[in-house]
């Protein structure tokens, strides 16, 4: 293999490991909100980086915690458990990105940045150990909840309208529990007992579709105080993508249409504030 290949291997390997879909799902809600609340291209910029770095040091550290678990069970959809990355070179990109994110989250002012980096700190308290508790949605529904309180401060100084960490923290603990699902037999064997599994498969299903709607419906409804026309869009938009989440046979659908849940709410609210 050449070097170049070699490199885009490696890339591809790290990337993968760095759980990009929910990376990129927050850093575009982040940086949508922050340009919607009238920041500053370079706060926008910082912003953006500050919620990547620290999603990636939570992706990357969630498969460094977890490769022996993952080798055991034989996840081949997981770089560290098969071997191509090794564990050395994700420690390397997680401690760049723990600098990024310190860096770029003070930058964006005392309040906004020590808050940030506690939710970092959250998600990877979840990786270190809560994720095997009853507490497992807890991390998920402060960062969730957290994360536009953030931009708030880094965009306006201000902590935003309370209805937006609400409906935060109900979107992420529905995401945590339809997440967790395709994974649950595999966790158990390796003595991760959450709340999902505490719940079982259809529960946790269930739980998380009534979640996602109540997340949904605050977010459309509240600002305005009833059902509009965005409402009536935002609400049936989020019915499709749950129901499509629900049929798809893909294990991983409902995680992906919890995802987009988020983004369509996250539309929504640009379009209240």
């Amino acid at each position: 293999m050449t070097h170049g290949r070699r490199a885009t291997a490696l890339a591809s390997a790290l990337a993968r490991t760095s759980h990009p879909g929910p990376a990129v799902a927050v850093t575009l809600a982040a940086t949508l909100l922050a340009v919607t609340w009238g920041a500053t291209a370079g706060t926008a910029l910082l912003v953006a980086a500050a919620a990547l770095a620290g999603q990636l040091t939570v992706g990357w550290s969630n498969d460094l915690v977890d490769r022996d678990r993952d080798r055991r069970v034989g996840r081949r959809d997981k770089p560290l458990a098969t071997g191509e990355v090794s564990a050395s070179t994700v420690w390397v990109a997680t401690a760049v990105a723990v600098v990024v994110a310190v860096t770029a989250s003070l930058a964006l002012g005392a309040h906004a940045g020590v808050l940030h980096l506690a939710l970092v700190a959250t998600g990877w308290a979840y990786n270190l150990g809560l994720k095997r508790t009853v507490l497992s949605w807890l991390p998920y529904a402060v960062c969730f909840g957290g994360l536009p309180v953030v931009v708030s401060l880094a965009a306006r100084d201000e902590t935003g309208p309370g209805w937006t960490i609400l409906a935060g923290a109900l979107l992420g603990t529905g995401a945590h529990l339809v997440n967790a699902v395709p994974d649950l037999e595999d966790d158990r064997l390796t003595g991760v007992v959450g709340l999902p599994h505490r719940l079982g498969a259809p529960r946790s299903v269930d739980v998380a579709t009534g979640l996602l709607v109540a997340g949904s419906v605050v977010t459309a409804v509240v600002p305005v105080g009833g059902v509009d026309v965005l409402a009536v869009v935002v609400l049936a938009t989020c019915g499709v993508l749950l129901v499509a989440g629900r049929m798809s046979r893909d294990a991983r659908s409902p995680f992906r249409a919890a995802m987009a849940i988020a983004l369509v709410d996250v539309v929504a609210l640009l379009l209240r504030t």
